[in-house]
């Protein structure tokens, strides 16, 4: 029978230093796209707010046809806040959302942001009323 030794039989592979290079440059290169990429994500965020909003437009619209004026109470309208991200591991909502005003004719919901998305001490904030006017109030 034929025996192999198994010390001379070399095999083609990358070295530590080789392997500690490559992931050196990409975390270089990481390093570099973060700081443009962060707009893209605060972006990505403010949807939650946007939709959330949206959500509560109908709502209270759906209200206002039923008791002919808005209310300052979500859960009277059937909004239903997500538990926020702040406040525990299960959290997932970004935003608090609020009404500001309502009376017989016209309302003003908030969404803010719980969470400051680029660290710069600044919340983002939106808003939107009985016309469907979103706006953003705050940018983050």
């Amino acid at each position: 029978m034929n025996k192999t030794d198994f010390r001379k039989l070399k095999l083609k592979a990358y070295t530590l230093t080789e392997v500690l290079v490559v992931l050196v440059i990409i975390g270089i290169l990481i390093l570099l796209a973060l700081p443009n990429l962060l707009p893209l994500i605060t972006k990505a965020k403010s949807t939650e707010a946007k939709m959330q909003l949206q959500h509560v437009q109908t709502l209270q619209q759906n209200h206002f046809y039923e008791k002919s004026k808005y209310s300052a109470n979500l859960e009277e309208i059937g909004f239903i806040q997500e538990k926020l991200s702040t406040d525990g591991n299960d959290g997932k909502a970004n935003y608090r959302i609020d009404v500001v005003k309502a009376d017989h004719n016209s309302f003003v919901a908030r969404a803010t942001a719980v969470v400051d998305f680029d660290g710069d001490g600044t919340f983002n904030v939106w808003e939107i009323d009985q016309d469907k006017n979103l706006r953003e109030v705050t940018a983050d």
